[in-house]
C-alpha cells in the first residue's frame, strides 16, 4: 500500500557524511541528512543518466549530489537546483526531478512513505537503546508468517524456549494483529509438549501491512522483561531487510530472567533453518492473512470515502 510507513533505517545509520541506500520491494530508495539532522529520502536514481544517488556525496546545504556528473538536488522536493558549469541561478525543467518520499523519524527509526504528501504518523514515545540490522534471504510475506508460526525461526530471546502453545489466539485489536504465545525458561525440565508449566508469555502486536512487530516479554505476575520493535521491510530481489530495536526490562525477578543481561538478550536471525521451515504447518498466520485483508478492505473503504 502506497500510503504505508516503512521502518527502513535506524535513525543512526543515516547521516549527514553519506547517503545509504535501501529499497521498499523494488523500489530503491537515498535516505540521508542535512546539517541539521533533518532525514530526507528520495528515489535513488539520478533522473540525468539513472545512476544510483546513494554513490553521490551530501553537500554542505543538505542537499544531494550524484557521484556521476555532478547534478544537484533539493532532498524536501527532489528538484533540480545545480548543474556543474551553469549558472547557479539557471532554471532548471521540472522533468529533471528526483521523485521525493514522505518521511518521519521516531522510537530510533527512520519511516518512509512512498506517497510524499502522507500525513506524518504519531512518533514513538521511546527509544530502546539496542539495535541491530540483518538481511534475510526470505520474503517479507513468508517472514511474517514464520514470525506468526514460530518465532524460534527468525529470532531468538536468551533462554527462552517458544512453545507451540498459544496463551490468546491471534486477533485483531486497534488494527493491528496480537496474539500471546506461552513460552518457558530454556533448561533441564519437560520439553512444551510434556509440561503444562509457561512461567513467560511473549505478547506480539504486528501492523497488519507493513508486519513491524511490538514484541513483549512477561512473566506470570505481568513484569515486563524484555520489549522489542522488529521491522521487516521487502526488498528487491525476494530479501527481507530486518531492523529491530530492544530493552531489558528494569524489574527481572528470578535468576532465569536476570541472566537475560549477559551476553546479546534478543538475536534476530540473518539465516532461515530452511529444513525447519519447510515443514512448518501454517497455524496462526492462516488466521492472520484473513484478518489482515480485512483490515485492508475496510481501510481502503475508509480512505475512498
Amino acid at each position: 500500500m502506497a500510503e504505508a510507513w516503512w521502518a527502513i533505517a535506524r535513525s543512526e545509520e543515516v547521516t549527514a557524511a553519506k547517503p545509504i541506500n535501501v529499497d521498499i520491494g523494488e523500489q530503491p530508495v537515498v535516505l540521508w541528512r542535512d546539517q541539521q539532522g533533518v532525514p530526507y529520502a528520495l528515489e535513488d536514481r539520478c533522473p540525468h543518466r539513472r545512476a544510483p544517488l546513494s554513490l553521490g556525496c551530501v553537500l554542505g546545504n543538505g542537499m544531494i549530489q550524484c557521484g556521476y556528473h555532478g547534478w544537484t538536488y533539493d532532498g524536501e522536493t527532489g528538484h533540480l537546483k545545480d548543474i556543474p558549469n551553469l549558472k547557479s541561478d539557471a532554471k532548471f525543467p521540472s522533468l529533471y526531478r528526483a521523485i521525493p518520499f514522505a518521511v518521519a523519524e521516531g522510537g530510533g527509526f527512520v519511516r518512509v512513505c512512498l506517497d510524499a504528501k502522507a500525513p506524518t504518523p504519531e512518533p514513538a514515545n521511546q527509544t530502546l537503546p539496542l539495535s541491530g540490522t540483518v538481511n534475510v534471504a526470505l520474503d517479507h510475506e513468508h517472514y511474517i508468517a514464520a514470525l506468526f508460526d514460530d518465532p524460534a525461526l527468525v529470532l531468538a530471546i536468551r533462554g527462552v524456549r517458544f512453545t507451540p502453545y498459544l496463551l490468546a489466539e491471534l486477533a485483531e485489536q486497534e488494527g493491528r494483529l496480537v496474539l500471546e504465545r506461552s513460552c518457558q525458561w530454556a533448561g533441564l525440565h519437560w520439553p512444551s509438549p510434556f509440561s503444562s508449566d509457561f512461567p513467560i508469555t511473549l505478547h506480539i502486536s504486528t501492523d497488519p501491512v507493513t508486519g513491524e512487530s511490538d514484541l513483549l516479554l512477561r512473566d506470570d505476575d505481568f513484569n515486563s522483561l524484555m520489549h522489542a520493535t522488529v521491522a521487516p521491510v521487502p526488498a528487491a530481489r525476494g530479501v527481507t531487510q530486518v531492523r529491530w530495536r530492544a530493552k531489558l526490562g528494569d524489574n527481572r525477578p528470578g535468576m532465569a530472567a536476570k541472566l537475560m543481561g549477559f551476553g546479546a538478550p534478543l538475536t534476530v536471525h540473518s539465516a532461515i533453518n530452511g529444513e525447519a521451515l519447510r515443514v512448518l504447518k501454517p497455524s496462526a498466520s492462516i488466521h492472520a492473512a484473513t484478518l489482515r485483508n480485512e483490515i485492508i478492505a475496510r481501510s481502503a473503504e475508509t480512505n475512498a470515502a
